[in-house]
């Protein structure tokens, strides 16, 4: 049975007709197409997919398109000013918070959050907020000095 969706994404009212089981990442990425967020395990485990839901960090392999119907979500797509990148964006890039690349939207997604809730988050604060993201080819050591640097450069 199909079921009509509508949300705004990154700024722009969307609207799509789903199956009720449509995760919200599924209508993300196959109807919109943004693919920016990542479907890394299917179990919640590594946070590839996360987004902002009214303004939260969730995972939305967890989360149903119905679950999210009237939202106002935001992907990674949705940080960046035109071409210039959200100032988390180019941390991870200037202090190498990345290696493959998979995990980095979701935890892009996540240290914004972070920041936004505390604004000046201790070295312990930032690998606590990111138990849920997984990272396979760092030690963290770089993301966190990533998430240090972007959350002063979002201070101002």
């Amino acid at each position: 049975m199909s079921v009509s969706v509508s949300m705004t994404v990154n700024g722009e009212a969307v609207s799509g007709n789903v199956e009720g089981r449509t995760l919200l990442v599924q209508f993300i990425r196959e109807h919109l197409g943004l693919t920016g967020t990542h479907v890394g395990c299917d179990t919640s485990q590594c946070g590839a997919c996360v987004v902002h839901i009214n303004g939260t960090s969730k995972k939305s392999c967890t989360t149903l398109a119905v679950q999210a119907d009237g939202a106002d979500i935001k992907t990674i797509e949705g940080l960046a000013n035109g071409d210039e990148l959200h100032p988390m964006q180019a941390a991870f890039r200037e202090h190498h918070g990345l290696q493959c690349g998979f995990c980095t939207p979701g935890m892009v997604m996540s240290a914004v959050d972070l920041v936004k809730e505390n604004p000046s988050p201790s070295e312990q604060e930032i690998r606590d907020w990111l138990e849920g993201n997984l990272c396979r080819c760092t030690g963290y050591h770089n993301i966190v000095k990533a998430i240090k640097a972007g959350a002063e450069a979002m201070r101002g």
